[in-house]
């Protein structure tokens, strides 16, 4: 059964960080059905000043942030120690986990373009150990097919292995695909999956969507994508829902109202970080 479009969200234009412009398309009002994605961050600009302010250190907990840059620069440093720069067509993915502190800069590039997901973490998997792992583009397989190519950002497709999330199973794909051509993606019927319109508009089940809009699909084993004039760029993201309840206040996400009080207990009064080495924000 092929898979129709459900819902529809082009999100909103809104100032994070220092001062990032980026457009939030997925958020609170979206939870319930896009789970276990809770956000989704659009980034696009030619105009530095539009982002280079950077997201100063910032905690989280209970999520995975899954960063994508098809274009631009990312520079990640964390209470783990961990410091790294990812850029053009690379993927940042942490783990938060039991709790990290974090910072994000990013430089200035002829253009920034890219999407961070929010992936929520099972009940069972909230306080799991933080790990933070950059994924370049040597790990990420470029597949063609007639009319176009995938990048296999994470998961599988049909026998082909990319990077796997050691809690939530996600496949992540990017969708190249010439005008006029079709792309298929086959699912479980059950598979929550959802498509974003990277770069131009495309035809998604038989219905044109914007550029830089997510949608959500019915259920299924199959949906068909094809490609608009000038060719379309589609982040496709197929998971299974938790179905669990989300307690969300700023950076954290738990299952109840008193797993967020006491984590902002511990970030007031200490023992947010469970490990943690030397870590030095820029000045």
């Amino acid at each position: 059964m092929d898979r129709k479009i459900k819902t529809k969200v082009q999100g909103f234009r809104t100032v994070d960080g220092a001062g990032v412009s980026l457009v939030r398309v997925l958020g609170r009002d979206t939870v319930e059905e896009f789970d276990p994605i809770l956000m989704l961050d659009s980034f696009d600009s030619t105009n530095p000043s539009d982002y280079t302010a950077g997201f100063p250190m910032h905690p989280h907990r209970g999520i995975e942030t899954i960063s994508y840059l098809y274009k631009g620069k990312m520079k990640h440093k964390d209470t783990l120690g961990n410091e790294d720069t990812i850029t053009d067509g690379e993927v940042q993915w942490m783990n938060a986990g039991s709790g990290i502190l974090h910072e994000e800069q990013v430089p200035a590039a002829e253009r920034l373009l890219g999407v961070q997901l929010w992936l929520n973490l099972p009940a069972k998997e909230k306080m799991s150990k933080p790990t933070y792992r950059a994924i370049g583009k040597t790990q990420i397989e470029d597949i063609p097919f007639d009319g176009g190519y995938l990048r296999l950002l994470a998961g599988s497709y049909q026998g082909h292995e990319g990077h796997k999330g050691d809690h939530v199973q996600i496949d992540y794909y990017d969708v190249h695909l010439d005008e006029g051509k079709e792309f298929v993606v086959e699912t479980r019927p059950d598979d929550s999956l959802m498509v974003f319109t990277l770069l131009g508009d495309a035809v998604v089940a038989g219905e044109r969507v914007r550029e830089k809009t997510a949608v959500k699909l019915t259920e299924g084993d199959r949906l068909v994508l094809k490609g608009a004039e000038g060719g379309s760029q589609i982040l496709v993201m197929k998971s299974r829902a938790l179905g669990e309840p989300v307690a969300w206040a700023g950076p954290i996400v738990m299952n109840t109202r008193a797993e967020l009080s006491q984590a902002f207990s511990e970030l007031q009064h200490g023992g947010f970080i469970k490990d943690e080495l030397d870590f030095k924000p820029e000045a």
